[in-house]
């Protein structure tokens, strides 16, 4: 019997909206739109609303559900606003931005050629064909389409990217998770060319490749 993805993915998105750290309307409906069965691999379809992460290819995972939305929550982002993503993975985060925003409004860089090209696919099939990725070393950040609103990491760096700091406008957002060993999300505003950051607790994610 074919798995009731829908119904599934409602009843996580009712679990998610029961958590603090996640109350944006905005949040939850872009979470419901995102069909994260298209961005996991075959075998493990089955496991698509399971809150936790899965492997994909190349030695990489997507993250689990939680923290797309945390993430999604923390960075208030509003229809319209351009985003930049550092780790486009299997492609399901940037949906998710981009059912916030607009997919036109979403730029991701990938550092594998193949990813990259897997998540255009999909993001394609998917209804965010409009979203722009593009590979390259995610310390670069991509400064054509700069500056933006607000930028955020799918992977552990030991500190915000200069490149991509300078590519955010005065009064935008950042989040990143930071550290080697013990990493934490950091939420970062930026002011007057400096960076206010808040704590955002402990998480665990793939380190940014070299």
């Amino acid at each position: 019997m074919t798995p009731d993805f829908a119904e599934r993915r409602d009843a996580l998105v009712d679990r998610l909206a029961e958590r603090r750290d996640v109350s944006r309307p905005s949040t939850l409906d872009a979470m419901r739109a995102v069909p994260r069965e298209a961005f996991v691999r075959g075998g493990d379809r089955s496991a698509a609303y399971e809150d936790r992460p899965l492997q994909i290819a190349d030695g990489q995972t997507i993250s689990a559900p939680h923290m797309v939305a945390i993430m999604t929550d923390a960075l208030a982002l509003d229809p319209g606003e351009r985003v930049l993503e550092i780790g486009t993975g299997c492609g399901y985060h940037a949906a998710v931005t981009a059912a916030v925003v607009g997919a036109e409004n979403v730029y991701s860089v990938e550092y594998s050629d193949r990813l990259a090209e897997t998540a255009r696919e999909t993001l394609a099939e998917v209804g965010y064909g409009d979203v722009s990725v593009r590979v390259g070393d995610g310390r670069d950040g991509w400064t054509e389409h700069a500056p933006y609103d607000a930028a955020y990491l799918t992977c552990a760096a030991t500190d915000l990217p200069d490149a991509v700091v300078d590519q955010v406008h005065d009064g935008g957002r950042l989040l990143a998770p930071i550290g080697d060993g013990r990493q934490r999300l950091v939420y970062a505003e930026k002011r007057d060319g400096g960076l206010d950051r808040e704590d955002r607790g402990g998480v665990r994610f793939v380190t940014m490749r070299d």
